[in-house]
């Protein structure tokens, strides 16, 4: 048995990076998933892949940023397998820059993406969960959620945002029976980390050199601890901040 057999999570920033390797993690651990990004293309592809591994999957194309599109995320869940039990809320952007050089259009558009998005997947993920009095859900936010450092300052704001919002649904809800956590990944290989590494080549050598394990983690090693997180194994966990980030904080 894996550690999603028989549930149904919904997977919302599934096209690249986390969010692919987590509908793979997923798959493998018995999960019927919709996968939910704003392309299309890329989630119809990333559906065919599993599907042809024998995986129940449906997609839902949308911006996490309008209501209705994440309330049709959700509605998908339950129009195609009847019920909602988890969700990982990963869709997200990332802006480089010193807190006054970010444009207030840039500002706007991080927290819109980040924060509100990440509101608007609870809300909608909560309306289902509420009714059943069950489920579980997952948030991404960043060890830039509860430590600093330059030129990510905009960023790091709306990632300890997310921490706040996880701890607050966990409170709102763990009556209910549902939980709320989030994982906080380190430097993980993404699109952030190739432009991180496009603007300051040694900026990963140098935070490598002063981590435990020396090394950049994977989609599939942040995924794997969500999947924990989002099983029955992880029962008495709720309103946790999941660090997966090869010691970074240590």
């Amino acid at each position: 048995m894996g550690l999603l057999e028989d549930k149904v999570v919904l997977l919302v920033g599934a096209s690249t990076g986390i969010g692919a390797e987590a509908a793979r993690v997923f798959a493998a651990e018995g999960a019927s998933l919709v996968l939910a990004a704003r392309s299309a293309d890329a989630l119809e592809s990333l559906a065919g892949e599993l599907a042809e591994g024998g995986h129940a999957v449906a997609t839902a194309a949308g911006d996490v940023t309008s209501a209705s599109d994440v309330a049709r995320m959700v509605d998908t869940a339950v129009e195609r397998f009847g019920r909602l039990d988890g969700a990982f809320n990963n869709a997200g952007m990332t802006q480089l820059g010193l807190l006054h050089e970010v444009s207030e259009d840039d500002f706007d558009r991080l927290f819109a993406v980040n924060v509100k998005g990440v509101w608007l997947c609870l809300r909608e993920e909560l309306r289902v969960m509420r009714a059943a009095g069950a489920g579980s859900i997952v948030n991404t936010s960043s060890v830039g959620g509860y430590k600093g450092s330059s030129g990510l300052g905009a960023y790091q704001a709306t990632k300890h945002a997310v921490i706040g919002l996880t701890r607050t649904a966990a409170h709102d809800n763990g009556p209910l029976g549902i939980r709320v956590n989030t994982v906080a990944p380190g430097p993980t290989e993404s699109a952030m980390l190739d432009a991180m590494r496009r603007d300051d080549p040694d900026a990963i050598p140098r935070r490598l050199a002063a981590m435990p394990l020396r090394k950049v983690g994977t989609g599939a090693e942040v995924a794997n601890a969500v999947a924990w997180l989002l099983s029955d194994r992880a029962s008495h966990v709720t309103g946790a901040v999941l660090p997966v980030e090869g010691g970074f904080t240590a």
